[in-house]
């Protein structure tokens, strides 16, 4: 995810085929312990969705799509678009390995590769300018190649900020100055072999850059126009969005390119905008904007979609802000945050992922014989949260009302969380015990980690219990010198 600056009166029958296309969830794997493949699949299932986005093309993760039905695009990470530009034979291995052996040996619905994420963000310096626009077209004419241009085609998800409005209205739309040629010569590319401009829209982004941001304008509720741009109201932030894209891809002279909006979605934590509450009004607002099929002023018809995200991931960079650990729907343990209909098997309710495996009902806390005056705390914390997600607690957050002790618990135990519950994870000198009364307290989840999977669950967990072993070594070592 990256940065930009930026009622249902209908017959129930309608309702249903308007959501034929399907909403998409985005399924991120930056996390320190996931789901089996197979219990996110049937949560897929469980839930409706009828489309996935991926980061990656990770083999069990394709493998566990098999047979499910569910369309997939398939992702390639920014630092494989420099081999994939320069050579042609690099790109059709990829296709066979990622692409071919899935399709016709798994049965993968596989229908887009996106081709780099965000590779056009201003914050990256120009980074991927040259290899991106020849790394999507070798990876097209491998596709062709191999016979799986039909079923299968190539798109790049692109941040916001590769169009902007010089008017501040839909209208303005073009895009970038400094990218518009290459942008042009994309839009043309993916006309010529029936791709779609694929897009990340995030409203959540510029509450958060901009305090001035009107609130009511990011949701789908406001019953008062915003804008109005050549006779068309705009009651959201979303649709002037999307049309300044639609308006900048007409002056490309590709006004009818199919659009796909590759992430939308609200964080719930980590910022005070960031909570469960705007979360649900968000996507709830997104999810019946679109079953009307009304799609946006300038482009109109049912929207395709996939929400971001759909499980939260506690190992993203937080360099963009506390909140990146938090977009999912479900909770890191595929447990429901809020209710939420999208218009398919539910009604209100999402459905958990089944037969989750947790550890054991057991916490690391601060001892209540410790001080909070002892000078080792500061280390401790700074020691735990470095190494684990605290980004639960601060100002706005949920776990923004615990008192001094309460956060020294939290970092302990977010870190003996992560290192599977191991004796040598909750030995904070003097200041930590384990205890199995549970310390959540209203909206603050003292989490209990899922049991670790790997192709090698106990070399992993000896790996780890050394590694954890030989960190508590050297910063019982450091704190002896303090």
């Amino acid at each position: 995810m990256g940065r930009l600056p930026f009622v249902f009166g209908m017959l129930f029958l309608f309702y249903l085929v308007v959501s034929v296309s399907g909403i998409g969830a985005n399924w991120g794997t930056q996390a320190t312990h996931h789901l089996p493949p197979e219990t996110v699949v049937r949560m897929l299932k469980d839930n409706g969705f009828q489309k996935v986005k991926l980061f990656d093309a990770d083999s069990g993760t394709l493998n566990a799509l098999g047979k499910s039905g569910i369309e997939v695009m398939v992702g390639i990470p920014n630092d494989m678009l420099a081999t994939l530009a320069s050579s042609t034979k690099a790109a059709e291995k990829w296709v066979e390995k990622n692409i071919s052996t899935h399709v016709t040996g798994n049965t993968v619905n596989i229908r887009y590769v996106a081709v780099g994420n965000e590779p056009f963000l201003q914050t990256y310096n120009g980074t991927y300018l040259t290899t991106t626009f020849p790394a999507v077209q070798n990876i097209q004419f491998a596709l062709i190649k191999a016979g799986l241009a039909k079923q299968v085609k190539v798109t790049i998800p692109l941040n916001a900020d590769v169009y902007q409005s010089s008017t501040g209205l839909p209208s303005g739309g073009d895009f970038r100055s400094d990218i518009r040629d290459l942008m042009v010569s994309i839009v043309k590319f993916f006309n010529d072999y029936g791709g779609s401009f694929t897009v990340n829209i995030y409203p959540f982004i510029s509450l958060y850059d901009n305090p001035n941001f009107p609130v009511e304008y990011a949701f789908f509720d406001s019953t008062s126009a915003f804008l109005t741009d050549n006779g068309n109201s705009y009651y959201n932030m979303f649709d002037a969005n999307l049309d300044t894209l639609v308006w900048a891809l007409q002056k490309s002279g590709y006004g009818n390119l199919p659009i796909i909006v590759g992430e939308i979605g609200w964080p719930t934590d980590g910022d005070n905008n960031a909570n469960l509450q705007y979360a649900q009004r968000f996507n709830q607002g997104f999810m019946n904007h679109i079953l009307t099929g009304n799609g946006s002023p300038m482009r109109s018809g049912p929207v395709d979609a996939y929400l971001f995200s759909l499980i939260d991931e506690d190992d993203k960079s937080i360099t963009p802000g506390n909140f990146e650990r938090h977009w999912g729907i479900f909770y890191f343990e595929g447990w429901p945050k809020y209710q939420l209909n999208l218009g398919t098997v539910n009604s209100s309710n999402l459905v958990p992922a089944k037969n989750v495996q947790y550890l054991e009902k057991k916490w690391c806390v601060m001892s209540p014989s410790a001080s909070i005056d002892d000078p080792q705390v500061g280390p401790s914390v700074s020691y735990a949260c470095g190494r684990s997600d605290c980004t639960s607690l601060g100002y706005g957050t949920s776990c923004g009302d615990l008192d001094a002790r309460g956060n020294i618990s939290y970092a302990f135990n977010s870190y003996y969380q992560r290192f599977n519950q191991l004796d040598t994870a909750c030995k904070f000198p003097n200041l930590s015990i384990i205890t199995k009364n549970n310390p959540t307290t209203g909206n603050c989840r003292f989490e209990i980690m899922i049991q670790p999977i790997s192709a090698n669950g106990e070399q992993r967990l000896v790996s780890l219990q050394m590694r954890v072993n030989l960190m508590a070594f050297v910063f019982l070592t450091f704190l002896t010198f303090l």
